[in-house]
């Protein structure tokens, strides 16, 4: 019998063994992505690869890791696993995600029968590929993107496959980080086995089977219970991308949410056809958009597990933009298609939910990636860090500054480690002044970093979205400010690039990287001015700006504001 004080005993202990893998990879990986911007997941799922756990780390993570559980467990069925085993995979078109998410998973077993998958992804810095990072912009196919895994064992009852290591190291340009991170990787899965075995010994196997089921029920039922609050019907919306990397034509990616007593639909038909470039969403990546953002605009505090997806019918038609046909690229998906999807979904809840949703964030992971031979070390190096930007704002208030937002949660590698681990100096690391969207609540403010490349000549990869079409704003808020790629070289001659980028830059380049503000949410003009004059006090809103979208009037010297001015002001504003 379930009773609900145990299931919340269960849900916890599962979540904190979860939790415990991942700390262990964070704290036992070699590249600064995963041990100092957590750029991973780690997961429980059931013997029959079910999601029942996963730590709160990466959003996008939630429904890829879904996907890829069951489609190995089809290559490698039960019995042809046994204690002690692991295995590695990153093809795109099983696990879903880009080359550079690795997953590694081990069955658990318990007196010879198998009770449970431990599962961790985690974003290596270099699979190969024509460029460091495995993100090419121009990439026309999946395989200039790197090196495809397929299901394979690693570990083999116990015991370190090194022939195959070998062989994957030698197809990377960072094998000695490569190498530690995939051991790592092994490290938070036998972690997380031996918690699940304490875990049966205390409760028994029949007890932890019964409410890893319970907890994905419990998960379905909550789901299906808020969905019932909602007013039916179907609503629309539809943004784009710029580009494909190869191309500047926009790309549109359409979305319809139709809500039916206890299920939600969401029709991405009449998206764009897939493309020649790498943006590319496979279906795992949408429906992990999908679980995004209806888990939460509904309910946040709903478990993460399989029972998310089950009042939930998805439609990607196969051969578009959200749903590739092999061998197209998807590297960039990810990093950008990925947050233009959860725009569109959100953008349709906006229409019927207002006060649950935020205005548009920056609606990219904002890819900065560097690579080339480390001069003090003769030996290949690859920076990679993905950028934050600004949050949307809400009804309830401002949006975050320069934060990772929607299906991103990562941290932001420290200027300290980047110039000790790499031939790179950090010349400016900065909020961007003016980037907000402007509204009675403002979005957030963009990033700025500029980085130096000394003494080699290196290849860079830049990759973001809202160059020209920047993030929408609601309920008369207005749109945030737009990114910006800009190259300085060695002689000072400054040439702004487009939104997609894979190039060669020499000794002395000076690259900045400026990610979008989120949009604001309101009028403008029903900002407090009190508001406003802490921004310009701060160095984030200019006088002049507060002035011309605020309709507030601020004393330059003292910071204040003028009363008399800014009411005749508004006033004005508010008659046109």
């Amino acid at each position: 019998m379930v009773d609900a004080i145990t299931l919340e005993v269960m849900r916890n202990a599962l979540q904190s063994i979860a939790e415990e893998m991942g700390v262990t990879l964070i704290r036992t990986a070699l590249s600064p992505n995963i041990k100092d911007r957590k750029d991973c997941s780690t997961a429980i799922y059931t013997r029959d690869g079910r999601l029942v756990a996963q730590a709160e780390h990466i959003p996008l993570h939630l429904g890829l890791m879904q996907s890829v559980v069951k489609e190995v467990l089809k290559a490698y069925p039960v019995q042809n696993l046994a204690p002690g085993d692991a295995l590695i995979i990153n093809d795109p078109y099983i696990s879903g995600s880009h080359l550079p998410d690795i997953c590694i998973f081990m069955p658990v077993f318990y007196q010879g029968e198998l009770i449970a998958v431990m599962a961790n992804l985690a974003h290596h810095v270099d699979v190969g590929g024509r460029t460091p990072g495995s993100t090419p912009t121009n990439a026309a196919s999946i395989f200039e993107e790197g090196l495809r895994i397929p299901p394979v064992k690693i570990l083999k009852k116990g015991l370190f496959d090194q022939e195959l290591m070998k062989v994957l190291s030698h197809n990377v340009r960072t094998g000695f980080e490569f190498n530690g991170d995939i051991r790592a990787q092994i490290a938070a899965n036998s972690v997380g086995a031996k918690r699940l075995l304490e875990l049966v010994q205390k409760y028994g196997l029949q007890k932890i089977l019964i409410y890893m089921e319970e907890l994905i029920n419990y998960s379905e039922r909550s789901l299906r219970e808020e969905i019932k609050k909602l007013e039916e019907g179907t609503w629309q919306f539809t943004d784009y991308l710029e580009g494909d990397g190869i191309t500047s034509n926009r790309i549109t990616i359409k979305a319809a949410v139709t809500v039916r007593e206890d299920n939600i639909k969401v029709d991405f038909t009449g998206s764009d056809l897939q493309t020649r470039g790498p943006v590319n969403s496979t279906r795992a990546v949408t429906l992990a958009c999908v679980y995004f953002a209806v888990k939460a605009v509904l309910n946040p505090e709903i478990p993460s597990n399989e029972g998310i997806s089950l009042p939930l019918e998805v439609i990607t038609p196969p051969g578009t933009i959200v749903n590739p046909e092999f061998p197209s690229p998807v590297s960039g998906a990810n990093i950008n298609t990925a947050q233009r999807i959860a725009d569109v979904i959100l953008g349709c809840f906006a229409q019927f939910l207002a006060h649950k949703v935020t205005a548009a964030s920056a609606g990219t992971m904002g890819l900065f990636t560097i690579g080339g031979i480390d001069p003090r070390t003769k030996e290949f190096y690859s920076y990679v860090e993905t950028y934050g930007g600004g949050q949307g704002a809400n009804v309830m208030g401002d949006g975050m500054d320069g934060v990772h937002t929607n299906m991103t949660n990562t941290l932001n590698t420290p200027s300290e480690v980047i110039e000790i681990s790499y031939p790179l100096q950090v010349v400016s690391y900065s909020l961007r002044p003016d980037t907000e969207g402007p509204g009675r609540h403002r979005g957030g403010m963009g990033l700025c970093r500029a980085v130096k490349v000394m003494g080699h000549t290196a290849q860079v990869t830049l990759s973001s979205e809202r160059g020209d079409l920047r993030p929408w704003g609601m309920n008369g808020g207005l749109p945030g400010g737009n990114s910006q790629n800009i190259l300085i070289d060695s002689k000072g001659k400054e040439e702004r690039k487009q939104p997609k980028l894979t190039t060669e830059v020499e000794e002395g380049t000076v690259i900045i990287y400026n990610t979008p503000g989120g949009g604001g949410y309101g009028s403008p003009l029903k900002r407090d001015p009190q508001e406003v004059a802490g921004d310009v006090s701060k160095a984030l809103v200019s006088i002049q700006r507060a002035r011309d979208l605020y309709g507030v009037v601020i004393d330059p010297e003292t910071y204040e504001v003028d009363q008399r001015q800014t009411e005749a002001l508004r006033k004005s504003e508010m008659e046109i």
